[in-house]
């Protein structure tokens, strides 16, 4: 089962559509998780006629009607593992352990707002996915997506994409 794993896209605002290269691994996935802060419905809409199938949360930047349609928290078994996605994890410090004390029972926890890219695993097992912002970099060097795939219940071929500059 391939993935792809995008968040913060901020659409119209940073940029008027996803890069291209992020539309052909939507083509190319099974499943693509979105961990928030779309800024308005329209590419909700896109990614979930294009998308064969949509795992996504709500962000900050998200407004009342997209609340109204996504979750604050999803949770899904896909391959055997329990992924959960959300936005917000806080601050960095400290982020493996209060993580694994808030999902004991998630394999993969998604998570954006930072826009900067994160893989880590903590002590109890939990991996820790952020894949920055396919449109805003901020301060980073690049803009970035994730793309995994899930084999016999493990989760394999973790990438982080660099877009552009």
């Amino acid at each position: 089962m391939k993935l792809l794993l995008i968040a913060d896209t901020h659409v119209p605002r940073r940029a008027r559509d996803l890069p291209a290269q992020v539309w052909e691994e939507v083509a190319d996935a099974d499943v693509v998780i979105h961990a928030g802060d779309w800024v308005v419905p329209d590419l909700l809409d896109d990614l979930t006629t294009r998308s064969a199938r949509l795992v996504a949360c709500w962000g900050n930047n998200d407004g009342p009607e997209l609340r109204s349609r996504l979750p604050e928290r999803a949770d899904v078994v896909l391959g055997g593992l329990h992924f959960s996605v959300v936005h917000e994890t806080g601050g960095s410090a400290g982020r493996e352990a209060r993580m694994s004390r808030c999902y004991p029972d998630t394999d993969v926890l998604v998570f954006g707002h930072s826009h900067i890219p994160w893989d880590t695993t903590t002590s109890t097992g939990l991996r820790l996915l952020n894949p920055g912002s396919p449109t805003d970099r901020r301060r980073q060097p690049f803009c970035t997506y994730m793309t995994a795939h899930v084999v016999d219940g493990t989760l394999t071929d973790v990438v982080l994409h660099r877009l552009g500059k």
